[in-house]
């Protein structure tokens, strides 16, 4: 039988307070049910909510509240911008459920997380507007970070990857794209009829991985063209983010639940945006934490 592996300190880093090194949180401050938000400042909105607040802690750009929502236990935490800072928060939650800290072997009995992510997106078909709430029910990434993991051929969908691939003429010089899809039950559990069942683009910038031209041009021009008229079993890809296919990726090569609702902030195709966003991304707060 072979030896159970001693995950070594420089792999992963506990901080001298026993806080696991990027995010800051201490197992037994972990809670089965996690809302995840970009914004550090949004962790204070979702948290307003609460009917109490057990902690509150900060490192760079990772807030974290634990509490109750309805006598429910639960926490908010922030993760940045981007799909790098995903795979950095999924890493440590689930050691901080799956790892014991003090022999650094991970637990014989796997703990399952339940994540939902509230984020802000831009629409890229027409028949989406400014406050619409889209599901992204598969998720596909333009960062590569998947990738980077064995077997990630076991949690991603092969077929649309293809397809896609091929329909945007896909550059070699950029990492291949993945799709993963959201876990079902978690999608039944939060979506209604007032959200969108979307397929979501993941894009690994802000600026020209979704087709935005500032000073620099893009090295294909036609891309978003080419993914508005994309279908996959007759439906389109809906909207642009940065966080979805990374977050549905690592929860399920870890084995927990997870999946991202974007409130639509940006409409593409008519060129328009709309930075007074906040009051729709409240109700769609209140909508997920009611149903969480």
């Amino acid at each position: 039988m072979a030896e159970e592996r001693i995950i070594p300190a420089s792999e992963l880093i506990i901080n001298e307070d026993g806080s696991v090194f990027h995010i800051h949180l201490k197992p037994e401050q972990l809670r089965d049910n996690i809302i995840l938000v970009g914004d550090p400042g949004r962790v204070d909105m979702v948290a307003s909510y609460f009917d109490s607040i057990d902690y509150d802690v900060s490192s760079r750009e990772f807030h974290a509240i634990g509490g109750t929502y309805k006598g429910k236990p639960l926490m908010c935490i922030s993760h940045g911008i981007g799909p790098d800072n995903i795979e950095i928060v999924l890493t440590e939650l689930d050691a901080l459920a799956n790892v014991d800290f003090k022999t650094r072997k991970v637990k014989p009995e796997h703990r399952t997380l339940n994540m939902v992510r509230i984020g802000t997106s831009g629409a890229l078909q027409p028949e989406l507007h400014i406050g619409d709430f889209v599901i992204a029910e598969k998720g596909t990434g333009f960062d590569g970070i998947i990738n980077f993991y064995a077997d990630r051929e076991k949690v991603c969908d092969l077929d649309f990857e293809a397809s896609f691939m091929k329909h945007t003429d896909w550059n070699p010089l950029w990492a291949a794209p993945y799709t993963v899809n959201a876990d079902a039950d978690l999608v039944r559990q939060i979506g209604r009829d007032d959200m969108v069942r979307g397929f979501t683009i993941a894009a690994v910038g802000f600026y020209a991985p979704q087709g935005r031209v500032v000073r620099l041009k893009l090295a294909d021009p036609n891309l978003n063209e080419k993914i508005e008229s994309f279908r996959y079993e007759g439906r389109p890809i809906t909207n642009f983010e940065m966080e979805s296919a990374c977050l549905q990726g690592m929860a399920r090569m870890l084995g927990h639940r997870a999946m991202t609702v974007c409130c639509i902030i940006a409409q593409r195709i008519a060129s328009e945006a709309n930075t007074d966003y906040k009051p729709h991304v409240a109700r769609l707060v209140e909508t997920v934490l009611d149903r969480f």
